[in-house]
């Protein structure tokens, strides 16, 4: 091949660009070896290099650092992260649209509405419980605003209703604890600047007849009618009032005659609700002898008949009165008034609990008086005097009351049924079914119906001899029982400090509305609540 054949054909190729093999290729015909070798070698320590997959190991490693930042599909990969060497597929479920109708056409079912206290997480899903008696009967998902606690004691009641009362007082409504025998609510009314009442022998007197200087203000109601009205249910409720606690004090029920005397003579004394006369006054009026009294008696002209019919009564009177088993508690003037509006609780934890006719008499003059000033307060609101409101009346150690006068059962009841037209909310606590099982079937009957009619109960641990009463009330499962039975263990006791932790059920409840399938939760409470709601105080400051 000649030289100008070669410039020919080399003139008809595009030019490669520099430092390409193409080049040297084209140099090469008129470049010696040598010059061809040096060429290539040139040409490829100017090639790029290709770069490397990262192997296995650099890649897990990445995979590491990464997963210290942000955790990956395993979780938390770092000291203390606990990564999951296996993370288990989720189960799958199939049916027909009926069996499995929870889960089609949606992955997961309906919860509970988020309205109401925050109550703790559901022990199955971890989702928030909320709910309350007076948010769910607001928003209408309950008829009655009610709800009643079961459970053995130390497993959570009191801090259960604790976190309610907090909720609700944050959104307006106020806490009435209206007889706190322990006392576990009066750091917590303290805490919310509320009104504490102590009431005991000692500490404290409480006129009966007296029902607080908002009773004695609807006079000022302009209509006529609505004014009649106000005043004779406060004066029927005092009548009711002062006829339990002399029964009581009697061991049965009032006579017709006995009823009567006392009602005319409180009447007598106080016809308008404006100036409450004292125990001593109203013993000196029976005494006297008046002769409306005779005359409703039926001892015209008789003083022997007269006092004989109405020994009695004033025997039961007296013992109330200064000269009787509970001194000046009751036969002097009330030394503080409920006011309207506020946060309160009565301090009864003087009383002596072994006197159980003592309990009760306080217990059902103190829910009474609370009763009473919450509908005079709807009265006057009504009237356009007063701003309504809306009360929490908390009824603890419902069993105190129950154990002391069948006749305290009837009175129960009555605040029971008439509170939602009143505007008041109710939380029942006590421990086991047994103690709403009274001497007589019809009276245990009425007791029951406290639990049927609260839309809300909740049901902490319990005994398995309860499931019986349990289940002639409500619908339970196999799983109900089971849960309710097993949070009554005994906690386990740590090998190192040697003492015991939470037990199972601390905390754990069963939120039942009807008979429809519960809903298992644990309240789990702040540093705040556990110091207000500490109910082992007593203990604390005996611990070494």
């Amino acid at each position: 091949m000649t030289p100008a054949k070669n410039q020919q054909r080399t003139e008809r190729r595009e030019p490669a660009p520099p430092g390409t093999q193409d080049e040297v290729r084209e140099t090469a015909l008129t470049l010696s070896k040598r010059d061809v070798a040096r060429l290539e070698k040139t040409a490829r320590k100017a090639a790029p290099r290709k770069t490397r997959e990262p192997g296995f190991l650099r890649r897990l490693l990445a995979e590491g650092a990464q997963n210290r930042l942000t955790p990956g599909d395993t979780g938390w990969n770092r000291p203390g992260g606990g990564p999951a060497g296996f993370t288990e597929s989720p189960f799958e479920v199939q049916g027909s649209a009926v069996q499995v109708c929870g889960f089609w056409p949606f992955i997961s079912g309906a919860g509970l509405p988020l309205v109401g206290a925050p109550l703790g997480r559901h022990l199955m899903r971890n989702t928030l419980v909320t709910g309350d008696p007076i948010s769910w009967f607001t928003a209408g998902i309950i008829s009655n605003p009610s709800a009643f606690v079961l459970g053995q004691p130390g497993l959570g009641k009191t801090s259960l209703v604790h976190r309610i009362i907090d909720a609700c007082s944050a959104w307006g409504v106020v806490p009435m604890v209206l007889a706190d025998s322990r006392p576990d609510y009066v750091p917590h009314i303290q805490a919310l600047g509320g009104q504490v009442i102590t009431f005991s022998p000692g500490q404290g007197h409480l006129n009966p007849l007296d029902l607080g200087p908002l009773v004695a203000s609807l006079t000022l109601i302009e209509d006529e009618k609505a004014r009649g009205i106000a005043l004779s249910e406060m004066a029927s409720r005092r009548r009711s009032l002062m006829e339990g606690i002399a029964a009581m004090m009697l061991g049965r029920a009032l006579r017709p005659h006995e009823s009567t005397c006392l009602a005319v003579a409180i009447t007598a004394l106080d016809p308008d609700l404006q100036h409450a006369p004292v125990l001593g006054e109203l013993i000196d009026f029976i005494r006297s002898r008046p002769e409306i009294l005779r005359t409703n008696v039926l001892a015209y002209d008789n003083d022997e008949e007269y006092d004989q019919r109405l020994q009695e009564l004033l025997d039961a009177l007296i013992n109330l009165g200064p000269s009787g088993t509970y001194g000046d508690l009751f036969s002097r003037p009330s030394d503080s008034h409920i006011t309207p509006g506020v946060p309160v609780v009565f301090d009864i934890s003087g009383v002596n609990e072994n006197d159980s006719v003592l309990v009760a008499a306080v217990q059902s003059l103190c829910w009474n008086l609370g009763s009473a000033t919450v509908s005079a307060e709807q009265h006057l609101a009504a009237a356009g005097k007063r701003r309504r409101k809306t009360y929490l009346l908390v009824m603890d150690e419902l069993w105190r009351i129950l154990r002391a006068s069948d006749d305290m059962v009837h009175f129960i009841d009555t605040i029971t049924r008439l509170n939602r037209g009143r505007g008041i909310g109710q939380i029942m606590i006590t421990h086991t079914m047994n103690d709403l099982k009274l001497s007589k079937d019809h009276l245990t009957a009425t007791a029951w119906g406290f639990v049927e009619r609260s839309a809300m109960v909740f049901l902490g641990g319990l005994a398995p001899s309860e499931m019986g009463n349990l289940e002639e009330v409500f619908a339970l499962s196999g799983k109900e029982k089971d849960l309710m039975t097993d949070w009554t263990g005994e906690a386990v006791i740590d090998p190192k400090t040697h003492r015991a932790g939470l037990r199972p059920g601390a905390g754990r409840f069963i939120l039942k509305v009807g008979k429809s399938p519960g809903t298992p939760f644990m309240t789990n409470l702040t540093d705040l609540e556990l110091q207000i709601s500490d109910t082992n105080r007593a203990w604390d400051m005996a611990r070494p």
